[in-house]
């Protein structure tokens, strides 16, 4: 079955494309702001994001280039803005496709078949990485050495092994794992990436595999 995430503020609409998927053998997940819309990216892994712009936290376009982090999930815009400038925006950060609300219920849902066609199967993610002297199993959730991280950590190195060598902002990190009202709180992420360095790197001092960018973000270099 196909998973649609539906991010808007207004809970008609999310209430109605619900209702409306639903109908047509979707699973649909709901999200009414950018922050939500991130953690439950990560953990419903949708085959197509609908996203609002007009978010009263992030901005849609950020959300945009949050989820492009580390995933080439389909994105289809729903948006009030009609102008050509902010469709070029957002399809230049990242989206799919662009629909100008008010939207025909039957317009927008052959849309989201003909992206999902476009789109195709996904490619699987890397299951297992080597990280140091450790194998990580993303998949079963097990480090060998019989090696425990907490969920947190769980979820931040998640982010960073699924997009090999790319820098994943401190925003889009904070935003995803906490929240959006933690955008500013980076000594959590100084703090848990000093733990997975300690727990995975053969020298934490001098780490290998999980880079800091100073002012930035991280990346994980195989």
């Amino acid at each position: 079955m196909t998973r649609v995430l539906v991010v808007d503020d207004e809970p008609q609409i999310l209430r109605a494309l619900r209702i409306n998927l639903v109908a047509r053998h979707y699973e649909v997940a709901v999200a009414p702001d950018g922050g939500s819309a991130l953690r439950e990216a990560a953990e419903f892994r949708p085959d197509l994001v609908l996203l609002d712009l007009g978010l009263p936290d992030i901005d849609g376009v950020d959300v945009i280039h949050g989820l492009r982090g580390w995933t080439t999930v389909p994105i289809l815009v729903l948006s009030g803005r009609a102008g050509n400038d902010d469709k070029v925006e957002a399809l230049d950060a990242g989206a799919d496709d662009y629909v100008t609300k008010p939207f025909d219920i039957e317009e927008l849902l052959a849309r989201v078949r003909a992206v999902t066609r476009r789109s195709g199967p996904h490619e699987p993610e890397h299951a297992r990485v080597r990280i140091g002297d450790h194998e990580v199993d993303l998949a079963a959730q097990t480090v060998s050495g019989d090696l425990r991280l907490t969920p947190t950590e769980w979820h931040i190195l998640r982010i960073l092994l699924r997009d090999p060598g790319k820098l994943i902002t401190q925003r889009l990190l904070l935003t995803e794992v906490w929240g959006a009202q933690y955008v500013k709180e980076t000594h959590y992420l100084r703090q848990y990436m000093a733990q997975l360095r300690r727990k995975l790197e053969r020298d934490p001092a001098r780490p290998e595999h999980l880079i800091t960018e100073p002012g930035m973000g991280y990346r994980f270099t195989p």
